[in-house]
């Protein structure tokens, strides 16, 4: 399949990152060395000792393949399913760049996205998802080559996999083709031609293949996960006819891939032509594409007084859809969509038609109920480069989509996750929707910016903070109305800073995100009456505010003041590293309930008195 594949695919191994180049993904991740192998023999830049130090510490050649590690490889795979649903994103960027680019006779965005995944990758839910939306939107320049060898981990996948994949497929709107052999690399040429003939459909290729094949053990488990070992990889050499050394290859075999190699370099010297004459004759496309493709903002969003400007009390998630919709008009190629939650989560872009089949100029996607494939096409989209894409959800429902969200991390993806109704605030619909553990889990992803905003202007800080690292970043919304407080604003960017400071010392630091930020002016003025003074700290993300200097961490949680509050409507994990061992934390210590979100917060404890008394407890116990 892969020899197949590479043949014919649109790629030059001296230009990787050839915008116009088929894309390549592994899904089924596990079998890494495929593709390496396929790099280095295609010149990609892997040597023999990469190859030989597969698997260690430092190589090129990790166990599973890495996206920005290895030379070659589009996206980082491994977690089952998941490449798949990537690889769906990169079509649809390529669908809707297609639009926005493409004049008559300037094909400028015209390539296949291709995906290689198993038996594993069938069965999980996340492809599912993603195959039902791909055959809803038509994705036709999407080819999928299944690997149907009826073989897993323990044994036959009759075990717990007996459905009709084809016919499936087909009710998802795919067109399926079949081959029996999977070493009939004509059948599988042939195969891939028709698919990249049906411009109305994504079509799946399913190869049936003989895991093992060579060998005593073919066809069983015991070469799914396990190394063959000495005698049954000699048996395979004389099966083979192979009489080379370990690690050897034939110079005749690196003469044919060197040949196949330099074919490569036709398509690219004439899409460079095309593009080329396209960027003379289109200069103001071609201006747009260069901003699309820079992570440079055309405005300095920073200093820009409108940007910043608000009025009113509003819920943190319709603050989201106003910036959302400013910043729409500035970066014609921030796109996205919601898991059918889009008039909840204010994520739609007002002057923008709809992405679909008929309309792929269109900027807001209806993801369906689908929040994991939702959050793996947002990477795809992100990996494929020139776009700006965003997902969203209810807050609780990122537990569906945390997978995808951590390969965002990993592979350093500007994906923006617009989470709403961020606490008990939810309200009626109870403890299944209302998050309590969520920060606490996002808060522990590395290379995550979790970003929990107190009032219109601490969003837009979120908004300018993703837009300018290079990492996934969390916006956690409310759904119940904040206050527009005096003294928030750019500092946010920071992550924690001071909103009110009192006369001298002060007496406590009271600390909060979200909107549990308006309780701490009230407690205070509560302190203030007893002759206590109280030092405000707004945190929307711990993130950015651990990497601040030193200096600065210590002039907004200052080392001598030690009687310290935090007040979060969610888990108490995570704010242990701000209030220390001496102070109070006032937070939720289960799940929550259904009544009014008013009646939620002060039956929880989260009130003005409630807080000043464990401001007076944090006081007492550092007299």
């Amino acid at each position: 399949m892969a020899y197949a594949l590479w043949k014919q695919m649109k790629h030059d191994p001296k230009h990787p990152d050839w915008p116009a180049r088929d894309r390549f993904v592994l899904s089924a991740g596990h079998g890494s060395m495929l593709e390496y192998a396929l790099l280095h023999l295609y010149g990609y830049g892997l040597t023999m000792d990469d190859i030989k130090n597969f698997r260690q510490w430092g190589s090129k050649t990790p166990g599973h393949p890495e996206f920005g590690h290895t030379a070659g490889v589009e996206a980082t795979t491994g977690p089952l399913g998941q490449g798949f649903a990537t690889a769906v994103g990169m079509a649809i960027a390529e669908a809707h760049e297609a639009a926005v680019y493409n004049r008559d006779g300037f094909p400028i965005v015209d390539n296949y996205t291709f995906v290689l995944m198993g038996d594993g990758c069938m069965q999980e839910g996340v492809q599912a998802e993603a195959a039902s939306l791909a055959g809803t939107l038509k994705l036709g320049k999407l080819i999928a080559l299944y690997d149907s060898n009826k073989i897993q981990i323990e044994g036959s996948t009759e075990l717990a996999f007996t459905e009709n994949v084809q016919a499936r497929y087909e009710a998802y709107g795919w067109q399926v083709l079949c081959v029996e052999d999977g070493e009939d690399v004509k059948a599988i040429e042939a195969a891939i031609e028709a698919a990249k003939a049906e411009t109305e459909k994504p079509s799946l290729i399913i190869v049936k293949t003989i895991i093992g094949r060579g060998t005593p053990n073919a066809g069983t488990a015991k070469v799914h996960g396990a190394p063959l070992g000495e005698e049954n990889i000699a048996i395979m050499r004389q099966t083979y006819g192979w009489e080379y050394e370990p690690f050897e290859i034939p110079e005749d075999v690196y003469a044919h891939y060197a040949a196949l190699a330099d074919a490569c370099a036709k398509p690219k010297a004439a899409w460079d032509a095309c593009f080329e004459a396209w960027a003379k004759q289109y200069p103001e496309r071609k201006a747009q594409w260069d901003a699309d493709h820079s992570d440079a903002l055309p405005v300095d969003l920073l200093n820009d007084e409108a940007f910043w400007a608000f009025e009113g009390k509003a819920a943190t998630r319709a603050s989201s859809g106003e910036v959302l919709n400013r910043l729409s008009k500035l970066l014609p190629n921030l796109m996205g969509g919601s898991a059918d939650l889009a008039p909840s989560n204010c994520s739609t872009i007002k002057d923008a038609p709809d992405f679909s089949a008929n309309c792929r100029e269109g900027r807001n996607i209806h993801f369906g109920v689908r929040e994991f494939a939702m959050a793996a096409a947002a990477n795809g989209m992100a990996l494929y480069g020139g776009l700006r894409p965003f997902c969203a959800t209810f807050f609780v429902f990122s537990d569906y989509l945390k997978p995808a969200l951590r390969l965002s991390a990993l592979m350093n993806l500007s994906v923006l996750y617009i989470l709403t109704h961020d606490s008990i605030g939810v309200g009626e619909d109870g403890p299944t929707h209302e998050p309590i553990e969520q920060l606490a889990m996002l808060r522990s992803i590395p290379n995550v910016i979790t970003f929990r905003p107190a009032d219109a202007k601490e969003v837009a800080a979120g908004y300018l903070a993703a837009l300018t690292h290079r990492c996934p970043t969390a916006l956690v919304l409310s759904r119940q109305g904040l206050p527009l407080l005096e003294t928030t604003g750019k500092g946010a960017l920071k992550g924690g800073y001071v909103l009110r400071e009192p006369k001298g010392t002060p007496d406590v630091i009271l600390m909060a995100s979200g909107s549990e930020v308006e309780l701490l002016y009230k407690a205070a003025d509560l302190l203030s009456v007893r002759g206590f003074t109280a030092r405000i700290v707004s945190m929307p993300s711990m993130e950015l505010f651990d990497a601040q200097d030193a200096a600065y961490r210590e002039s907004v949680l200052s080392d001598g003041i030690r009687a310290r509050v935090a007040v979060e409507a969610a888990s108490a994990f995570g704010w242990q590293k701000y209030v220390g061992l001496d102070g109070e934390i006032v937070s939720m210590p289960g799940f929550g309930a259904s009544a009014p979100g008013g009646t939620l917060f002060e039956q929880f404890g989260f009130t003005p008195e409630a807080v000043a008394k464990a401001a007076l407890r944090a006081i007492e116990k550092n007299r």
